[in-house]
């Protein structure tokens, strides 16, 4: 088994292959990871091929004797790069994937912007069979393309694919930040910018976290899923012949709600809270086919998503980098 991993200096993708390296059913398991600005370490049973995926000659190279493919390789909001990257990328690798006498099985990681996430409002769960809704901006645009480009090989060509469509991807002190008032803030919305500059920098030294509100007035509830879990769903699926063809949601088995959240620091931590109105919709990912045919459930719950978070102690050897904005 050669597993080609894309993406691979990324926080699914380190943590995929130190998976895959330390579990026993992939004891036999050859690593291929193609990197591009950053490196991994080589070793024994990990081969790196540096390069870009836009690049159809280093895929082409990158795909020699592989048996399987976890594809994370993506671009956020950089429309000069996107389409290069995500979509022409994706496009060379499945082209290379169909034509190999060695390839068997194709995972994507794709991404819950290919339905809209919260900004549309969904008359109940979100599943598999939800249409696809971009909203505005490119990255959600090749969240479509991406998963819509994978079926349609299934049926032209007979690929073995299988799509992940993951929320937002959280690791180690992720979450954390994603609620802060200060320049450390991860993703979006950029809490500091809604308030007035003393009131940001208020709630930042006090360690206020914001109460987001949907567009009805009550608590939002937004999907997450910890890398760990992911990571699970991925090696869940290799060779799974359940997964065939299939688009799984892999999620926490309910949305983190921001009221449960904000009352869950005041009780643990006596953090205070800020409401933060908003435009966005309350929306809640079904993960109950990825449980009944890959028998995967998450391990992360809203509490242990936040103890770990805040429990996180970085050494010097790891400083916080934010290679993109969310």
């Amino acid at each position: 088994m050669l597993i080609l991993v894309t993406g691979a200096t990324g926080k699914v993708g380190r943590n995929l292959i130190e998976r895959l390296l330390d579990q026993p059913r992939f004891s036999q398991a050859q690593v291929r990871a193609l990197c591009h600005h950053r490196q991994l370490e080589r070793t024994e049973r990990v081969e790196l091929i540096c390069g870009t995926i836009a690049d159809r000659d280093t895929v082409e190279t990158a795909m020699k004797g592989v048996t399987h493919v976890v594809h994370l390789a993506t671009c956020k909001e950089t429309p000069e790069a996107i389409m290069d990257i995500t979509v022409k990328g994706l496009f060379w690798v499945l082209e290379a994937f169909r034509s190999s006498p060695s390839a068997s099985q194709f995972i994507l990681v794709g991404g819950d912007a290919a339905i809209g996430h919260f900004f549309y409002r969904h008359d109940g769960p979100v599943t598999e069979k939800t249409p696809h809704s971009a909203y505005p901006g490119c990255y959600a645009l090749s969240k479509v393309l991406e998963e819509v480009m994978l079926e349609q090989y299934a049926i032209q060509y007979g690929t073995n694919g299988c799509c992940l469509r993951a929320p937002w991807i959280m690791e180690k002190d992720d979450f954390k930040h994603t609620l802060s008032f200060g320049d450390d803030v991860f993703g979006g919305p950029d809490w500091k910018t809604l308030f007035a500059p003393e009131q940001a920098r208020r709630y930042a030294e006090t360690g206020t976290v914001p109460l987001l509100r949907d567009a009805d007035g009550r608590p939002l509830k937004r999907n997450f899923v910890h890398v760990n879990d992911l990571v699970s769903a991925i090696l869940a699926a290799i060779d799974n012949p359940r997964a065939e063809r299939q688009l799984f949601n892999v999620a926490m088995d309910c949305p983190v709600d921001y009221g449960e959240v904000a009352s869950y620091l005041a009780r643990t931590r006596g953090l205070g809270s800020v409401d933060v109105p908003s435009a966005f919709h309350s929306n809640w990912m079904d993960n109950s086919k990825a449980k009944y045919l890959l028998g995967w459930r998450p391990d992360y719950d809203l509490e242990k998503l936040i103890d770990s978070a805040w429990q996180y102690e970085r050494q010097p050897n790891d400083p916080r980098v934010v290679w993109y904005p969310g």
